[in-house]
C-alpha cells in the first residue's frame, strides 16, 4: 500500500469515517481537506441501491448545473451544411463531418464533448471503439445527438454535466471547483440530486441511496447525511 503524504494525513485527522455530516459542514470540510496545489474539482459520489444489468435500472442523463463546473470545456460538433453553421455560431470549439472522423482515427482527442447530428451517427460509429471507452460517444439520453445543435453547445459551455451509474452502482459527478462560495456548490449539488431522485427505478426497494461522499480531486471523501437535506 503506498504512503499517504503528509497533507493527507493531516487532512484525514479532520474527517470523521464513522460520521456522515450535514451536507452545508460536508461542503466546508471537502474544500478545508483538500491538499492539491490548484483549484481542484469537487466531486459528489453516489452508491445507488441498482441493478444496472436491468435495462430499466441503467441510470444515464445530463443536467446543466446553476453555476457551471468551473472549466471550460471544448465541443466537437460533427454536422454539415446549416447546422454546421448553428454550431460554429452557437461556440463549437470543432465543427466538421468526415475530415473530424478520420482526425480522431490517427489519434486526436483535443476535446470534451462530442455532439451530433442523426444523420452523422453513421459516420460518428466508425469511432465506437475509441470513444466508447472514453466516454466521449454521443448519446440521445445526454442530449448530445440531436438536430438542436445550439442548444446542445450553449448548454455544454453553460457547465452540463453527465451521469451514468457504472457496474457496482457508483455514479460521480463534478459539482464546481473548491474556489467555488459554498451556497454555489450547494446549489449546484441540490440540481443534480433532484435528477438522481428522479431518475428512481420503479423496481428499486428500500434505501435507494446506499451512501452519499462529497470529496476533492485528491482530498478524503465526507460522508453526507442523506436526510440533512
Amino acid at each position: 500500500m503506498a504512503k499517504k503524504s503528509k497533507k493527507m494525513q493531516e487532512a484525514l485527522k479532520k474527517v470523521d469515517t464513522t460520521k456522515e455530516y450535514a451536507l452545508a459542514e460536508a461542503v466546508a470540510l471537502a474544500k478545508d481537506t483538500n491538499i492539491a496545489k490548484f483549484d481542484a474539482t469537487v466531486e459528489v459520489a453516489y452508491n445507488l441501491n441498482v441493478d444496472p444489468k436491468k435495462a430499466d435500472q441503467q441510470i444515464r442523463g445530463a443536467v446543466v448545473l446553476p453555476n457551471g463546473t468551473g472549466k471550460t470545456q471544448k465541443v466537437l460538433v460533427f454536422a454539415k451544411g446549416e447546422k454546421a453553421k448553428e454550431a460554429e455560431a452557437a461556440g463549437a470549439d470543432f465543427v466538421g463531418d468526415v475530415d473530424l472522423v478520420e482526425k480522431i482515427k490517427g489519434g486526436w482527442f483535443e476535446f470534451d464533448v462530442i455532439v451530433a447530428t442523426p444523420d452523422m451517427m453513421a459516420q460518428v460509429g466508425q469511432l465506437g471503439r475509441v470513444l466508447g471507452p472514453k466516454g466521449l460517444m454521443p448519446n440521445p439520453k445526454t442530449g448530445t445527438v440531436t438536430m438542436d445543435v445550439t442548444k446542445a453547445v450553449e448548454d455544454v459551455k453553460a457547465g452540463k454535466v453527465t451521469y451514468r451509474v457504472d457496474k457496482q452502482g457508483n455514479i460521480h459527478v463534478p459539482i464546481g471547483k473548491v474556489s467555488f462560495e459554498d451556497d454555489k456548490l450547494i446549489e449546484n449539488f441540490r440540481t443534480i440530486n433532484d435528477v438522481i431522485l428522479k431518475a428512481k427505478p420503479a423496481a428499486t426497494k428500500g434505501q435507494y441511496i446506499t451512501n452519499l461522499t462529497i470529496t476533492t480531486t485528491f482530498g478524503p471523501g465526507v460522508k453526507v447525511d442523506k436526510f440533512s437535506f
